[in-house]
């Protein structure tokens, strides 16, 4: 919601920036500052201004029962829930207070999104929702999710439970069916509790990439089948998202090793917890598979992906649990130690197949791996000309510590008509796909038709 509203205001010539307290995801991107949650980078887009890491200052990648913190775009520690909402909530509340006003100095309106729900009375910390609102005299409208079900049940006892600063109304959102069929509920709460109803939006199947890390991809049929390892900690999800907008092309979640001979590529996301991810691998048998059909299929490993195909990795930093032997797929090794890494890049491929094409994406990751023949030569580095060396490769497996490698069409393209051809199919070339940019436009004009705006900004502007 808060991305079409970001897209009806810009739209609207209102200079406006989307903002988040806190966000729990393992979907993370990189932007000005650092790292900083994906979502908000995609309501960035829909602001029509680059992002920044002041408008998600605080960004928790949970990780193995503990969670590791960012700061406005740097990670700052790893805390249990105990000592993060006892100790660490209020310091960091004064950041986000701080990233807020940063933001208040350059833009007209800034549209706040609040985490979870703001009925979550077993937190006394909860820094993320009316308490913020309240810091910062904002009005608020309170969307509620009716395709989940109880979207009535949840609307009452939200607002039976918590006191809002100023409730502007409420906003269903997801509604499939007739909207008449609502109205007695909408009159109730409108009669006991003088709240009103701004609108309701109808479910709107788009490919805007989502906020959880670990979406359920549909199962679609298709040439070459793409198939992606679902593993317990898997991070970055949305690398995978645009298989979804090309059409012809299959893909499914892997979630027991027998699929994997039954695609024709085989992708292994990014991990929040490598060496965690890699023994599942091993435990479950989907190495043993891969090591033994790694001549009939291609492999792309990202980030945590390319670190567990390759002969080790030795982790001091992320569990401390030493060297655990990789799929050894890949010659490389990799030591989980030291800075994290943190960039926008531009790389000049070197794997054969793909010799000098030119790929965009960024780097998000712990560690260092070390080994030849690298995938890409780095050329460019948050917009600075630079000469790195990054991935690895050996016949048909590849990988990389680019997220976002399916979005350049080139690489993707050239990708899928290798396995075409070994498959005695012809040649593909992918048509345009709708943007991410398009998707937000067609979403933002059923919302825009479906509220009441012209109440909501009277109500915005009457301060």
């Amino acid at each position: 919601m808060v991305t079409a509203l970001c897209k009806i205001f810009s739209g609207m010539g209102i200079k406006v920036a989307p903002f988040k307290v806190q966000n729990m995801s393992l979907n993370a991107g990189v932007a000005n500052g650092g790292e900083m949650a994906y979502a908000q980078i995609v309501q960035s887009l829909a602001a029509g201004i680059e992002p920044s890491v002041h408008m998600n200052p605080i960004l928790l990648k949970p990780e193995g029962g503990k969670t590791h913190v960012i700061v406005q775009g740097k990670h700052v520690g790893t805390y249990d829930s105990e000592r993060y909402f006892n100790a660490k909530g209020e310091s960091f509340l004064e950041k986000a207070l701080e990233s807020f006003n940063i933001l208040k100095r350059s833009y007209d309106l800034i549209v706040i999104e609040g985490a979870g729900s703001p009925a979550e009375i077993n937190l006394s910390g909860d820094i993320a929702n009316t308490r913020f609102s309240k810091l910062v005299g904002a009005k608020e409208i309170l969307v509620v999710d009716i395709e989940r079900g109880g979207a009535f049940a949840s609307a009452v006892g939200t607002l039976d439970l918590v006191s809002f600063n100023d409730l502007i109304g409420i906003i269903v959102n997801k509604f499939r069916g007739d909207e008449k069929l609502l109205k007695p509920g909408f009159d109730y709460i409108e009669r006991r509790f003088s709240t009103k109803i701004l609108g309701t939006v109808p479910f709107v199947a788009n490919s805007i990439p989502e906020e959880d890390s670990l979406r359920t991809f549909q199962r679609r049929e298709g040439k070459p089948m793409v198939g992606i390892v679902k593993t317990p900690n898997m991070a970055n999800a949305t690398d995978f998202e645009i298989l979804e907008r090309y059409q012809g092309i299959g893909f499914q979640y892997i979630t027991v090793p027998e699929l994997i001979e039954k695609c024709d590529i085989i992708a292994i996301p990014g991990s929040k917890l490598t060496t965690v991810d890699l023994d599942y691998l091993r435990n479950e048998g989907y190495i043993d598979i891969l090591r033994r059909t790694s001549s009939e299929r291609f492999i792309v490993g990202i980030c945590g992906g390319l670190q567990m195909l390759g002969k080790w990795v030795d982790d001091v930093d992320e569990t401390g649990r030493g060297k655990i032997e990789g799929a050894g797929l890949l010659d490389i090794t990799t030591l989980l130690k030291g800075r994290k890494v943190v960039r926008q890049v531009r790389s000049r491929i070197l794997y054969p197949h793909m010799r000098g094409m030119i790929v965009g994406g960024y780097e998000i990751h712990n560690g260092k791996s070390v080994g030849r023949p690298h995938f890409s030569n780095i050329i460019s580095e948050d917009g600075k000309d630079t000469n790195l060396m990054e991935g690895s490769y050996k016949s048909k497996v590849i990988g990389t510590y680019i997220h976002g490698i399916f979005d350049n069409t080139s690489f993707t393209q050239a990708l899928l008509n290798l396995v075409r051809k070994e498959l005695g199919m012809e040649p593909l070339k992918l048509l345009s796909v709708a943007s991410t940019n398009y998707e937000i436009q067609r979403f933002a004009e059923v919302v825009k038709k479906s509220i009441d705006l012209d109440y909501i900004l009277s109500a915005v502007n009457n301060r």
